[in-house]
């Protein structure tokens, strides 16, 4: 399911023995109506769960005695389906519904189905929504442990609340909601490494199937019913099946620390026939419960869901009510803070932060578990496959600090206690999270990166046997036909064999032999309107302002530029470039005059990658580091004046680098030494935008605040429910990366330049993070980009008046900081209010010393006093979360998906005079060109994951939305949230006028190609534009 999706409800589910519980809540006369929220954990009952038993003596089975006593009870089973049928048991028919009942906010409880003398049938409807329900294994049991008090508890946590408010009202649309696929819930169920018995199994699916069948006649649903009670017995007999659980009461002043009464529950009628099998949509429900009438106006309901199909919760309507009439709980969120949350649910909202923060013991995590905690980085490595595999533990120490990740605390590697297992490449979507942090039914359906490595392995034989150079691109015409034409495939058994290898069964489209293509990409939109216009100097300058990595760019303070390394280590490491190189392009300005009128730039990668050059060069690349200066002509365009290309010098690092200088030229062999010049600037750029920009600024660097926020802030916290929508997929996407992506031989190591090192340079740039220059208006004011002026937009003054990224930017932030300015100040109406509330402390607290605990000593952390620290720290969190990363991920295809525009890598130095390959420069300079930059497999590798990481997934929830309308009932907040959504809408608009000023050349530029990046919205696909609210991607 989505996760924004648990603010105006929940999922609740089962999962081996462990039952995740919801509470609704209805507040008093005197409480206020529509705040209601998730809160809170409960305790699981002490008693062992049958299938727990039932499990532990099927162990001590063979299979042939498992299977016989499969058909012994399959066949009691089918009796008992025709006695159902004859005798039409409704109890039996929904045993295994999800049990519900009502409580008051008093001494007693409104039960469900526990007849007395003064009690009377009350009739509910409850509503079930799709979610992104799916079926959970229970093939493992999670380790218990006894508490001090002598409960069971678990370590950390499937038990979970729900609170929610009641409205009364005459009419009023009914609800519970849940999603249930149930054809597709048993194959994953199968596939998630659970291994029933082969006749159950065979069972199972011939069940399945003839439900999907029998839901579409006329007649018989009834039928389908009973099939599906035996389903779920069947189930449960193998391990998934159900379990019930006792009433919970909330009784202010008793005894029991204000957790209320236990009684007996009740059950969703017609559970298999109001469960859509595989369409996603909304499920009513039907409970009759028997009201005592000396007990009073219900005030909450809990329910618990017994059956192996997850739910999602929205409404519960009493149809009825003595008195009342319909009461109407709505599942919106309640929003307190911690001094204002109503007494009895002070001990839900305090427990659940504790299950959620796990009992701190180093087990391994499992997919049902819910525990959200640090670890290092220390799983990115492989020692025991081979030493070639091992990589440094980030964070936790001086020379590597980083970002930390979500704990999943697999076991340690054999060879290095520091570092953690890995899980095999085939059980990479297995990877731990906490569940609700896991992707949707629908975004998991969209996500393929977890089969390139499939492809990576098997895709080579294959090429060679087509291919008589198949590591090359012999012409620009080759590339071409990747997006025009792709590459034919003939049917062979080595590309049977392929297919059956590959993971995902959509990705076996790609290896089809009957005529269709390999690898036929989309066109890339840098080349879809001229083929030629990206190789021209304005287009390579205009893509520092307008590209997939516009953040990098600075104002040249000094002239030659300098450097900021150590001497003591790396020498002398002084420009080279001097005036004579480039006062002849500077349109008769001098290069004072351009410094003091603010028209010299820089694009500098060369501290950067100097202190790694020399290992990256011991590597299969061949890479230099960078400095490029930019000139602002008086079009407001730009152009590259010079470049200078160094090396460690050859005697050691602390004899400084060498360097060479070259000048803009058209023609000739020097047209084509300056075209290659280029290539290795944006070689270096690619792997900075790859490595820092895109991966350490926004994914790093935003999974601790999940984390955090989980833990310390409660549902119920007005802060939680701000940032909580930012935080959607983050943890699951950078857990596949750490799997697939960035670990030790992964694809990133495979494609970009700094390969084996490409972590571990970014854990260097980490040095120098520093959060409060994470804001807009303070990165460019760092990079002298923009000056503060009141008199000018945002109170900055641009530099550089056509710059897209900044302008559009400014735009994104100012109303981001609006919106956030709006909410806080609803919530918190003085400092005082900031500095007392105790969840957000520890909150900030945690955030800094454990998060980001290697940076915990900085000074320039907020102290979190104040209204204004609240509020520009929220807006930074946002603005990284959303703006930023759709600035630096959703360009990746539009502009690289065209590799000779952003090569990833380079496998050759610059030619030089007199050697083979400068003959063959000028004799052939596009063959030389791509025997220099990424080779042909690396290229369509690197293709197919920037295609899949610029994609927009089908289920996308973008700046200015919310998974669901109804997310708050606080008026003021909500009035100011669609003033927000008002603002993105005007901002789109002006982005569109914008483009279609020809004034503004830097909008569109010499590949006609609009700059949409911060377009705050966009339909699915592949698009180049829209702001997604979360790094989900």
């Amino acid at each position: 399911m989505r996760k924004e999706e648990i603010e105006t409800g929940g999922r609740f589910d089962s999962v081996g023995s462990e039952w995740r519980r919801q509470l609704v809540w209805r507040p008093d006369e005197d409480a206020r109506v529509g705040d209601g929220v998730r809160g809170g954990g409960l305790e699981r009952s002490g008693r062992r769960n049958r299938r727990e038993r039932k499990k532990e003596t099927d162990e001590e089975l063979g299979d042939e005695e498992v299977e016989r006593e499969i058909e012994v009870e399959l066949e009691m089973r089918l009796k008992r389906l025709k006695i159902g049928l004859e005798s039409g048991d409704e109890k039996e028919k929904n045993l295994h519904a999800p049990a519900i009942q009502l409580t008051n906010p008093s001494n007693s409880a409104i039960q469900f189905n526990n007849p007395s003398k003064k009690k009377r049938k009350i009739g509910s409807r409850r509503r079930s929504d799709d979610a992104g329900g799916r079926a959970t294994p229970d093939a493992k049991r999670r380790r218990r442990r006894r508490s001090d008090d002598g409960d069971e508890k678990s370590r950390g946590g499937r038990d979970g609340v729900l609170l929610c408010s009641s409205r009364r009202r005459r009419r009023s649309s009914s609800g519970v909601v849940a999603s249930r696929p149930a054809s597709l819930l048993l194959r994953r169920r199968f596939s998630s490494g659970v291994v029933a018995p082969p006749l159950a199994q065979i069972f199972l699916l011939f069940l399945d199937g003839l439900l999907s069948w029998m839901a579409e006649l006329d007649g018989l649903v009834s039928w389908m019913a009973e099939l599906g009670r035996l389903l779920d017995e069947v189930s449960e007999f193998n391990w998934f099946g159900c379990n019930t659980q006792h009433v919970l009461n909330v009784a202010p002043g008793a005894s029991n620390g204000l957790r209320g009464k236990v009684g007996k529950p009740a059950y969703l009628e017609d559970w298999i026939t109001r469960i859509t099998p595989l369409a996603a949509g909304e499920s009513a429900f039907k409970v009759n419960f028997d009201f005592d009438e000396e007990i009073g106006v219900p005030g909450a309901f809990i329910i618990k869901n017994n059956h192996h199909s997850e739910l999602y919760l929205k409404t519960l309507t009493l149809d009825d009510f003595p008195g009342q009439g319909r009461i109407h709980f709505v599942c919106n969120s309640w929003t307190y803070l911690p001094s204002d949350t109503p007494m009895p649910l002070r001990y839900y909202r305090e427990q659940e932060l504790v299950n959620l923060r796990g009992d701190g013991k180093d087990e391994q995590l499992e997919e049902w578990d819910r525990v959200y905690d640090y670890a290092y980085y220390n799983d990115l490595g492989d020692p025991d496959k081979d030493a070639k595999y091992a990589r440094p533990v980030l964070g936790g120490s001086d020379d590597y600090p980083y970002p930390r990740r979500g704990r999943t605390s697999r076991p340690p590697t054999k060879l290095d206690p520091n570092s953690e297992s890995r899980l095999p490449i085939t059980s990479s979507l297995n990877i731990y999270v906490p569940r609700d942090e896991r992707f949707g039914h629908l975004k998991m359906s969209d996500f393929l990166a977890y089969a390139l490595k499939s492809i990576a392995q098997f895709i080579k034989p294959a090429l060679q046997s087509i291919d008589s150079t198949p590591l090359e691109f012999d012409t620009f015409d080759d590339v071409l036909k990747l997006y025009e034409g792709g590459l034919d495939l003939p049917d062979s058994d080595l590309l049977n064999d392929i297919r059956k290898n590959i993971p995902l069964e959509m990705l076996k489209e790609i290896f089809r032999t009957d005529g269709e293509k390999l690898f036929e990409f989309p066109m890339p939109q840098v080349i879809k309107d001229n083929k030629t216009a990206w190789r021209t100097d304005e287009e390579f300058a205009r893509e520092m302002l307008a590209g997939v990595n516009p953040v990098i760019i600075r104002r040249l303070e000094e002239f030659p530029p300098a450097s900021k390394l150590d001497q003591k280590l790396y020498g002398n490491q002084k420009s080279t470039i001097t005036a004579n190189h480039i006062e002849s392009n500077l349109d008769g300005v001098t290069i004072d005059e351009a410094i003091k009128n603010n028209r010299l730039f820089i694009l500098d990668h060369h501290d950067i990658l100097m202190p790694y050059l020399r290992n990256i060069n011991t590597t299969t690349t061949k890479t230099y580091a960078s400095r490029t200066i930019i000139f602002l002509k008086d079009d407001g365009t730009l152009k590259p004046v010079v470049i200078e290309l160094s090396l460690p010098h050859p005697d050691g690092d602390q004899f400084g680098a060498t360097s060479k200088v070259y000048t803009p030229s058209e023609n000739g062999v020097e047209g084509s030494i300056w075209h290659l010049a280029k290539a290795y600037v944006a070689v270096n750029d690619s792997g900075v935008h790859q490595l820092i920009s895109h991966w350490l600024n926004t994914h790093a660097a935003i999974e601790p605040f999940v984390i955090a926020t989980n833990r310390q802030l409660s549902v119920l916290h007005p802060i939680h429910k701000l940032l909580h929508p930012h935080f959607r997929d983050t943890m699951n996407i950078n857990a596949f990366a750490r799997q697939i992506l960035i670990n030790a031989g992964g694809v990133l190591e495979l494609t970009v330049f700094p390969a084996k090192y490409a972590m571990e340079m970014s854990s260097v740039v980490y040095k120098n993070w520093v959060f409060t220059e994470q804001a807009l208006p303070e990165d460019l004011k760092k990079r002298g980009i923009a000056v503060e002026d009141p008199n000018s937009p945002h109170g900055l003054r641009l530099l550089i008046e056509d710059y897209p990224y900044a302008i559009d930017g400014l735009e994104i932030w100012s109303a981001i900081k609006k919106w956030v300015e709006d909410y806080c100040s609803f919530y918190y109406t003085s400092d005082e209010m900031v500095q007392k509330d105790a969840e957000l402390q520890n909150w900030w607290k945690e955030l800094r010393e454990e998060g980001h605990g290697d940076k915990k000593n900085e000074p320039w952390w907020p102290k979190m006093h104040t209204r204004k620290e609240l509020i520009d720290s929220c807006t930074i969190i946002i603005w990284v979360a959303s703006a930023l990363h759709a600035a630096v991920n959703f360009g990746q295809y539009p502009y690289a998906g065209y590799l000779p525009n952003r090569p990833t890598l380079s496998r050759k130095f610059m030619p030089e005079e007199g050697t083979p390959d400068y003959a063959e420069l000028e004799s052939n300079p596009d063959k030389a060109f791509l025997r220099t930059i990424t080779a042909q497999l690396q290229t369509m590798l690197g293709i197919s994951l920037i295609e899949i990481l610029s994609r927009h997934s089908t289920d996308e929830v973008y700046l200015g939305q919310r998974a669901t309308p109804e997310w708050t009932l606080d008026h003021q907040p909500m009035q100011a949230f669609q003033d927000f959504g008002n603002t993105l809408a005007k901002i789109e608009e002006r982005i569109l006028a914008m483009n279609n000023d020809k004034n503004l050349k830097n909008r569109v530029g010499p590949v006609k190609m609009p700059y949409t990046l911060l377009f705050p919205t966009s339909e699915g696909g592949l698009t180049g534009k829209g702001i997604p609210n979360s790094v989900s991607i």
